[in-house]
């Protein structure tokens, strides 16, 4: 494999560790900010303080309009990857996109002024460079504008788990149609909401807090630790206070993005005492479920689903966020009791380049996802 090689249209794509000491490391976060689809989990501040806990083997494609390296280079394309030499048992290799517990979406980042060059340039360089021309891009966006410049450049493609999750979307929205949107809650899913209310506040009062100020961060974070160590998770020895790596992962994220202002901690509070939290890193006015916590001293009070009926009607009343992405499964009740919009997600397959190969791959990545869903399937019987 060769780091790096100048491309039929005078790009250059180089392969290269994720070090945050490397000069390209603000053209990294240049790209990010006005990429074609915005993707915080892909973007440097939060990629580099991934790459401990969950970076291993992980590198970086890069298309640039001169070597990396080189004074004003300029990042066309980023996408982290690993080589995935036997996925489907064969010496059949694939490059994997970057996929982890607290990474839910693999659009990779492409030029927004230039995406066309950005993904050709893409789509080119793994055969230029050596590696296996064949892509999977992880939880990737089944619409929109990366799925149709996909589609434009004629590529072979396959999709695999397709699914939807539910988003919060008032993007162009008057207040007047915002006033409205919950309009859809049943009667009975709202005598339920105004009960567990009453039942969370019969102690005082709640408030809910949306807190942005770097300095209030990282407190938040430590009161999110506390809140989940003392439910199930705690108790059960899989809470973030016994992964001591992603707390400090976490704590990285919010400094880095708090020093951008691209970070909400969204919390129910009844005087000293927190009751649900969330962690939502902001792409401009789209905000993405991170993480979320909540008190399960009273279950019947419901306070994780209080926490996002309030963050909502927050952001309905303008709050300053238009769009929140759950980062959910599917039919979790999460992001689809009040949300109604939907983002359709799917794993991708993806011919870079001409790949005589690709069909035995398209075809063994089906069967696989049979199996897995055949497993799936059998470990709901035996449970039910």
């Amino acid at each position: 494999m060769r780091d790096a090689v100048t491309l039929p249209n005078g790009l250059t794509a180089a392969v290269r560790p994720l070090d945050p000491a490397a000069p390209w490391i603000p053209a990294w976060r240049a790209l990010g900010a006005q990429a074609l689809v915005r993707n915080p989990f892909y973007e440097a501040g939060y990629a580099l303080a991934a790459q401990k806990p969950f970076g291993a083997g992980m590198r970086l494609l890069i298309v640039a309009d001169r070597p990396p390296e080189a004074p004003g280079a300029r990042l066309l394309a980023a996408w982290p990857f690993r080589t995935s030499w036997r996925r489907w048992g064969l010496p059949l290799p694939v490059l994997m996109g970057w996929t982890h517990g607290y990474g839910p979406f693999g659009a990779p980042l492409l030029d927004g002024a230039d995406p066309e060059a950005a993904l050709a340039g893409l789509l080119t360089a793994p055969r230029a460079l050596g590696l296996p021309p064949r892509l999977l891009l992880p939880n990737a966006p089944a619409d929109g504008a990366f799925a149709d410049l996909l589609a434009a450049h004629g590529v072979r493609q396959a999709a695999y788990w397709p699914h939807e999750r539910g988003l919060l979307d008032v993007t162009g929205r008057s207040m007047q149609s915002r006033k409205t949107y919950l309009d859809h809650l049943s009667g009975k899913r709202r005598r339920k909401l105004r009960l567990a209310r009453q039942r969370l506040e019969a102690a005082g009062p709640v408030v809910l807090e949306i807190l942005d100020a770097p300095g209030a961060l990282d407190g938040a974070l430590d009161d999110h630790v506390a809140l989940e160590a003392a439910g199930w998770k705690g108790r059960a020895g899989t809470g973030l206070g016994q992964r001591l790596d992603e707390v400090a992962f976490l704590r990285a994220v919010l400094a880095d993005l708090g020093s951008e202002g691209r970070v909400r901690v969204a919390r129910l509070r009844r005087e000293g005492r927190i009751l649900a939290s969330a962690i939502l890193p902001t792409t401009g006015a789209e905000a993405w479920v991170l993480k979320i916590a909540h008190d399960e001293a009273d279950p019947e009070a419901a306070p994780g689903v209080q926490l996002v009926h309030r963050l909502t009607e927050a952001v309905l009343a303008g709050e300053g966020i238009d769009r929140i992405d759950s980062c959910a499964p599917p039919d979790f009740a999460l992001g689809s009791t009040f949300w109604t919009e939907r983002r359709p997600i799917a794993h991708l397959l993806v011919e870079a380049g001409r790949d005589t190969l690709f069909p035995v791959a398209r075809t063994l990545e089906r069967a696989r996802e049979r199996v897995a869903r055949a497993r799936l399937t059998s470990r709901s019987e035996r449970s039910a």
